[in-house]
């Protein structure tokens, strides 16, 4: 009975394991759309058109052109925009984790620090009777 209670635990924690990973991907592609599709095309309308995707930095004099894609097709870039909207996907999802980890926390916090029920009439009585026992000389 119990080796058939630790293989269906097991199979258990590998079923979470799974949907853990797949809602976290399906979490990823969210958070990279919040910040592709709305993050940043309001951080570029704050900062007056500011588009982060193509921004980059020639590392070859052959790199003449004024958009990402074209610019690695011709050359080495160092691709600083993408940089920047991928930390701040890291982030977001990092602050999520955080508040997840942290709820979860309080919760068992506040589990654990359930009072306990009082004892039985029973549960004194066996408590005093240990205790007259282990003070009686032997």
């Amino acid at each position: 009975m119990l080796k058939e209670f630790r293989e269906f635990a097991v199979k258990g924690n590998v079923m979470d394991l799974a949907i853990g990973v797949i809602i976290g991907a399906a979490f990823g592609n969210i958070v990279s759309s919040l910040v592709g599709d709305i993050f940043m095309p309001v951080i570029g309308a704050v900062t007056g058109g500011l588009d982060f995707s193509n921004h980059f930095i020639p590392l070859s004099s052959a790199v003449t052109a004024e958009n990402l894609v074209d610019a690695k097709k011709q050359g080495a870039v160092l691709a600083y925009g993408s940089f920047i909207t991928i930390a701040i996907n890291f982030l977001i999802v990092a602050a999520v984790l955080f508040l997840v980890v942290r709820t979860i926390n309080t919760l068992r916090r506040a589990e654990e620090n359930k009072a306990a029920p009082a004892p039985t009439r029973s549960e004194v009585l066996l408590t005093d009777i240990r205790d007259l026992l282990a003070k009686r000389p032997t």
